[in-house]
């Protein structure tokens, strides 16, 4: 943790909550700051990597966030969340330093303890300002998300406006100082310094669906450089989802999405790529059935780079198994089915499978299965058992990368605690 990137915050979150704008308020400054909520969300996890050509990984994790939400108070909130996540046993390579000898497989858990969250907001009318160290979510987190799979939260320095003024529009714009990733402060991936921009718009009014569009602007920098510089990158899209019923009992449901990426910040060469995908399900209120199809492209102009979403929830996406995190140099095509079922005693089942190549020459990287059962004790706590098997396609070619060439099982015990 780098406490001089959260300080300056804090002053803001205090002086915030005694400022006044407007008409008397409904709670006393010392009911705002006394009544406000407390938050807790705490996780202990078993993680079992196998790969193929490094020594197996296993980790024992926990983690706890605690948190602090005042009352509103003449429109003006504050919030304050630490976070610890520390390692209680096992043998895995955290992403700290240097892999030990022999190399082993990665478990991106490393023991951390931050702020983080610490934000002051201002609301009037349907319009909510946000400044400070907070949690951003954007649409299915397939370009922004806070990577809830992992202990350690992203989190973003940033200044947030949302507005809902008009009626079925949705607007927000961030500007984001700095990039609070998942790694320790002592992992060469550490956190990014940023002057990006983030422009979303989502239009609900259309009967069968809901209208976005968004601009991401990113411009990354960190102490070594290289990892952030390369994420830089300037993307436009549009998508269209929604759902619709088809008798009394199911629902369509359906997504069309497309976007264009550029270069853009300090990013070194000429680069062009798209990104698309469309998803055609169908759900009951015990059974949900969705097929994808989805292209992060190659670079169209040359050069070894495919589409960049350095800020996404990847584990959401394209395999539990995590092995496309950063996209291949010849893109990504990913063919995938999911199911989920409602079973009896609070259980739901979840099942994935994944076709993968490339999108440039069609190159064959292989194959991932993922099962999924979670068990909901009541609205609070849960356990989770879940596994995912990638299977590489059967040729060695150099088309592929090495990572991609190799066979990876993960296997989670998991138990979560909200309040």
């Amino acid at each position: 943790m780098k406490p001089r990137h959260v300080l300056p915050l804090l002053p803001l979150a205090f002086a915030g909550a005694v400022s006044s704008a407007h008409a008397a308020p409904a709670v006393s400054f010392k009911e705002a700051l006394t009544e406000g909520k407390l938050s807790a969300n705490a996780r202990l996890r078993h993680e079992i990597v196998h790969q193929e050509t490094l020594q197996d990984a296993e980790a024992l994790t926990a983690r706890l966030r605690l948190g602090y939400t005042t009352k509103a108070y003449h429109g003006f909130q504050a919030m304050l969340e630490g976070e610890s996540v520390s390692r209680l046993a096992g043998d895995f390579f955290d992403g700290t330093g240097a892999n030990t000898r022999p190399p082993t497989a990665t478990i991106t858990d490393p023991d951390n303890h931050e702020i983080n969250q610490a934000w002051v907001s201002y609301a009037y009318a349907d319009t909510r300002a946000t400044v400070g160290r907070q949690r951003i979510v954007i649409d299915t987190a397939r370009f922004v998300g806070d990577v809830a799979f992992r202990q350690n939260q992203q989190t973003f320095d940033a200044v947030r406006i949302e507005d809902k003024t008009i009626e079925d529009l949705a607007v927000s714009y961030a500007y984001v100082s700095r990039i609070n990733r998942v790694f320790d402060d002592a992992a060469p991936l550490y956190d990014w310094d940023s002057n990006s921009h983030l422009l979303h718009v989502a239009y609900s009014g259309c009967s069968w669906g809901t209208l976005t569009g968004y601009a991401y602007f990113l411009d990354f920098d960190s102490p070594d450089r290289v990892p952030a510089v390369s994420a830089s990158s300037r993307t436009y899209g549009l998508s269209y989802a929604g759902s619709r019923p088809v008798t009394e009992t199911v629902k369509a449901l359906y997504r069309l999405e497309y976007a264009t990426q550029s270069e853009f910040g300090d990013y070194p060469q000429d680069y062009r790529a798209d990104y698309y995908t469309l998803e055609l399900g169908a759900a009951t209120r015990t059974v949900t059935l969705v097929a994808a199809y989805e292209v992060l492209g190659h670079n169209e102009r040359g050069g070894g780079a495919g589409f960049k979403t350095p800020l996404a929830t990847l584990h959401a996406h394209n395999g539990w198994a995590d092995k496309f995190l950063v996209t291949p140099p010849g893109g990504l095509a990913d063919l995938n089915v999911k199911g989920s079922v409602k079973l009896p005693a609070d259980l739901t089942l979840l099942a994935r499978y994944h076709w993968f190549t490339d999108d440039e020459n069609c190159t064959d990287y292989g194959r991932e299965a993922g099962l999924q059962l979670t068990y909901e004790f009541d609205a609070r706590l849960s356990f989770t058992a879940k596994a995912a098997s990638y299977v590489a396609a059967g040729d060695t070619g150099a088309a592929r990368p090495p990572a991609l060439r190799q066979d990876t099982d993960k296997f989670w015990l998991q138990a979560d605690y909200v309040y």
